[in-house]
């Protein structure tokens, strides 16, 4: 994974509550093995109409919505089943960053492992930028090293996130790349408990 430490992008409203990850990512397209090309799935059944084509209601079908990779949602965003195919979809589709009041345990903690960038804000911070992303192009300044997020418009605040995941984002770690970094250490205790 590459490392995360400032972003300065697009971003997107989707202002529903409860998206679950059947909605990120329906079941049907869980077949596959690889952790890409997921992105043309995302949001499925609310993307496109019964007949496959793009559904021009839906918020990120939007032109104005195109290439951003911040997206703004609201409460309890990625409950539903524990799939880790939800962010590997949202980061296929674009997305690095999802802002929202709240998350689900388990979809935060998907994302973290999987390099995307989960940020929770007070309600009316992401009411505020649920709003403002509603004019577009509406550009989001994200720092992980300070943690903060600002727009251009004055809008500046804080969010918090764990030290151990935050050094993980910033140095691009996945956990199976931060145990290699023990691997001699590893070998060694492989080794005295072999010589025993």
């Amino acid at each position: 994974m590459s490392g995360f430490k400032k972003l300065y992008d697009k971003a997107v409203a989707m202002d529903r509550v409860n998206v679950d990850t059947d909605q990120i990512i329906p079941k049907q397209f869980l077949k596959r093995i690889e952790k890409t090309g997921f992105g043309r799935f995302a949001f499925f059944d609310w993307r496109y109409l019964k007949n496959g084509e793009p559904n021009p209601e839906f918020e990120l079908n939007q032109p104005e919505n195109q290439g951003a990779s911040i997206l703004i949602a609201n409460k309890n965003f990625g409950c539903g089943s524990s799939r880790e195919h939800a962010p590997w979809a949202l980061q296929d589709f674009g997305f690095s960053v999802v802002i929202a009041p709240s998350f689900a345990d388990i979809f935060y903690q998907n994302c973290l492992k999987n390099g995307m960038l989960p940020i929770q804000l007070q309600t009316d911070e992401v009411e505020y930028l649920l709003k403002a992303a509603q004019s577009q192009p509406y550009f989001l300044d994200i720092n992980l090293e300070d943690e903060t997020v600002e727009d251009d418009q004055g809008f500046s605040t804080s969010f918090s996130i764990h030290p151990y995941w935050k050094k993980m984002l910033i140095n691009g770690w996945d956990e199976i790349e931060i145990t290699l970094q023990y691997s001699d250490k590893i070998a060694e205790y492989e080794n005295k408990t072999i010589s025993k």
